[in-house]
């Protein structure tokens, strides 16, 4: 064979391969036969440390291109040989269910929490009262809040004295919290700390005495008074440093639940019985007022504590978690932020973590051992705005830090404590005195406060706690006392039994 035929057919060979070429469809490469598929580009898959997920068809590193299937859409240049993490597609979906898990589960634990308490003080109220006569007998003294009696002869007139007696009452409580939320409104704060300390030494000191002197006098304990003056002085200096400085929690929490006692006992034994309760029904219409309205003055001295970031004086509220108006002392944290707080590196330049300057210095999480190993795998860190986000999604040496406490406790004032527990105890101290309707009190008081903290989970705001609990304790007392003791009563006189 000649070299002239070869060189035609190699020629007739290209002509046929351009004319293929020319008439092949849109997207068919030369020398694919018909209905073939093209083939695609290998696309190597990285899982996302991120959460995120594979992408099913997802574009390449460098193009950028949407994705398919169920997966994220890869996007932005490759840094390092790695494409960037793609974000997971419901993040707001799993937020939503964070936030619901978490509000169950701190509802319940909120509930406990303040169950614990609030029955804790009615207990001691309640023992007292049965036990210690001193809080039940009338001797005639009254506070100067009541100037009018109630052992009068009519029941009209009574009547018409326990209502200005609780007009009296309430109107002093008012006059003192306008005073407070003003004080607080123009940041008198040494004004309202030595005003509450006053109270706080009175209650430590006087009050506590007296309570002790009874109970010894009681069960019949003898005691001198240099023994007695050193308890109480210890007891009361204990107090005054838990309450209004720093010490530990579960005792910051006691003291406030036996001053919030001996006040309720006070009330009790110096509050005229139609009286009590007037001031009862009529403190918690004072109370939801006060919350709730857009002036009311407890909802402006929380909205302005909220404006300010400052907690409110632990002497007057009872919290779950601690709150201390003195800074808690954090030896750790200057060389903490010293060594966080690191100049900002100008882009481009390569980041190296400076080594330790001794064990106890905290090095952020980024150890040696860390770098070394992201080196490996990414290779040498540049410090772009792409691998900083990076960066951020992977596992870090360090501990995730814990959430404070602070921000998922709860809070009850102890007004709330006081105003349940002289409920509780008027109950208890009443004529009848039946046993039947001190539980029927404790039962509907717990109610109502579940109800409301119920209610504070929907709305998420501060919301009074006293008129729903107090409404059904006053329910239940009248209830009780009136329909249910006599009915009872009856059937253990003609020994029927339900």
């Amino acid at each position: 064979m000649s070299a002239e035929p070869t060189m035609a057919n190699n020629a007739e060979d290209i002509e046929n391969n351009m004319q293929a070429s020319q008439a092949a469809e849109p997207g068919q490469q030369p020398g694919q036969q018909p209905g073939q598929q093209p083939e695609e580009a290998p696309v190597t898959r990285v899982r996302s440390r991120g959460g995120g997920g594979d992408g099913g068809g997802g574009g390449g590193g460098g193009g950028g291109g949407g994705g398919g299937g169920g997966g994220g859409s890869g996007s932005g240049p490759e840094q390092n040989g790695q494409p960037p993490a793609a974000r997971p597609p419901r993040v707001v979906e799993s937020e939503e269910d964070e936030d619901e898990e978490q509000t169950l589960k701190y509802g319940a634990k909120h509930v406990i929490m303040l169950f614990v308490p609030v029955t804790l003080c009615m207990v001691v109220v309640v023992a007292t009262i049965k036990s210690v006569s001193f809080y039940t007998q009338n001797d005639g003294q009254r506070l100067i809040y009541t100037p009018f009696p109630e052992d009068t002869d009519t029941v009209a007139q009574r009547a018409l004295n326990s209502v200005l007696n609780a007009i009296i009452m309430i109107t002093v409580i008012i006059v003192m919290t306008l005073v407070l939320v003003l004080l607080y409104k123009y940041r008198c704060y040494k004004v309202i700390q030595g005003w509450l300390f006053l109270s706080s030494l009175l209650l430590l000191f006087f009050f506590s005495y007296i309570y002790l002197k009874e109970v010894f006098k009681t069960y019949n304990v003898s005691m001198d008074y240099i023994t007695l003056s050193v308890i109480i002085w210890n007891f009361g200096v204990v107090g005054m440093i838990c309450i209004h400085w720093k010490g530990p929690l579960r005792l910051q929490q006691a003291y406030l639940i036996m001053i919030s006692a001996l006040m309720a006992l006070v009330f009790i034994k110096y509050l005229p019985e139609w009286t009590a309760w007037l001031i009862l029904a009529s403190i918690s219409v004072y109370d939801l007022l006060a919350v709730l309205c857009p002036k009311g003055p407890l909802r402006i001295l929380v909205e302005t504590a909220q404006e300010r970031n400052e907690p409110i004086f632990p002497a007057l509220i009872y919290s779950s978690t601690m709150v201390w108006l003195v800074n808690m002392a954090d030896v750790d944290r200057p060389k903490r932020d010293s060594t966080e707080a690191a100049p900002p590196q100008p882009e481009g330049q390569v980041v190296e973590a400076p080594p330790p300057s001794s064990p106890s210095q905290d090095d952020g999480g980024f150890t040696p051992a860390w770098v070394g190993q992201q080196e490996h795998q990414l290779g040498p860190l540049q410090s772009t705005e792409d691998t900083r986000r990076e960066i951020q999604h992977l596992p870090s040496a360090r501990p995730p830090i814990e959430e404070e406490e602070e921000e998922t406790g709860v809070k009850l004032g102890l007004g709330d404590f006081i105003f349940y527990s002289m409920l509780v105890g008027k109950a208890s101290a009443a004529a009848s005195g039946d046993w039947n309707t001190t539980l029927a009190c404790f039962v509907a008081i717990l109610i109502g406060l579940c109800l409301t903290l119920l209610l504070l989970a929907i709305f998420k705001k501060a919301l009074p706690a006293l008129p729903i609990s107090i409404f059904f304790g006053l329910v239940f007392y009248f209830a009780t006392d009136n329909l249910v003791r006599p009915f009872m009563d009856q059937l253990a006189l003609h020994q029927f039994y339900i």
